[in-house]
């Protein structure tokens, strides 16, 4: 058993697999969390769990918390429509302070751990605009977690890590099909049905299937037409 423990943020999507599996790669014990924060729906959680298992996670977290009560984002509220063109700027699929809310919820139980990092998926090369998914945001959250934890002030650093940042759709899914990973179990869409299926229409969609086609590789996804 390596002495090296992570916590990886899953959400059952391609990106936050590949950062799973990079973490493990680099010998990191693993822990996996997810969070089941009132999004469409529960699709990509079962996802999500099931590449724990097939990733060989040491275990395996879901937290609830419902960002549906604030709301502000296609992905929480039914009355806001999921766009099916690409949109400039901040989108509506943009969840108000999601990762800043998750990654406190990581930090807390890597402490518990009393793990060296945290691990999550978020690129700022193929995104879709979110403030969150940046490099300097990602410095200052690692900073702030530092700051504000036990291990922190006794000098006991903590690193926060986005491995796939400035890699394309394309260099993720050849790096994780170099990795093992089955991308067929993974879940990306904004909008995907209860059995999971995408709808080839959002750009998170749109995204993932310019990737395949960059990388190559033969698209696995489940389209629902």
């Amino acid at each position: 058993m390596t002495d090296k423990r992570a916590v990886v943020m899953l959400s059952g999507g391609l990106d936050s697999a590949t950062a799973l599996a990079i973490a493990k790669s680099q010998g990191y014990d693993c822990h996996t969390i997810s969070f089941d924060y009132g999004q469409r729906h529960r699709a990509e959680l079962e996802a999500a769990a099931k590449l724990s298992k097939a990733l060989s996670a040491s275990s395996h977290k879901v937290i609830t918390i419902d960002l549906q009560t604030i709301g502000g984002s296609a992905l929480t509220d039914t009355d806001i429509d999921v766009p099916e063109q690409h949109q400039e700027g901040i989108p509506v699929t943009y969840v108000p302070a999601r990762n800043t809310v998750f990654l406190s919820i990581a930090l807390g139980w890597a402490e518990v751990l009393q793990a060296d990092a945290i691990f999550l998926g978020v690129n700022a090369v193929d995104y879709s605009g979110y403030p969150d998914c940046r490099p300097e945001y990602i410095k200052a959250f690692e900073t702030m977690a530092n700051l504000a934890t036990k291990r922190g002030v006794e000098g006991d650093r903590l690193y926060i890590y986005a491995p796939l940042m400035h890699m394309t759709k394309a260099e993720i899914i050849q790096a994780g099909i170099q990795l093992g990973i089955d991308y067929s179990q993974t879940i990306s869409c904004y909008q995907a049905d209860a059995s999971g299926r995408a709808c080839g229409q959002c750009d998170s969609c749109r995204f993932r299937k310019e990737g395949f086609e960059q990388a190559g590789v033969s698209d696995p996804t489940h389209y629902q037409i």
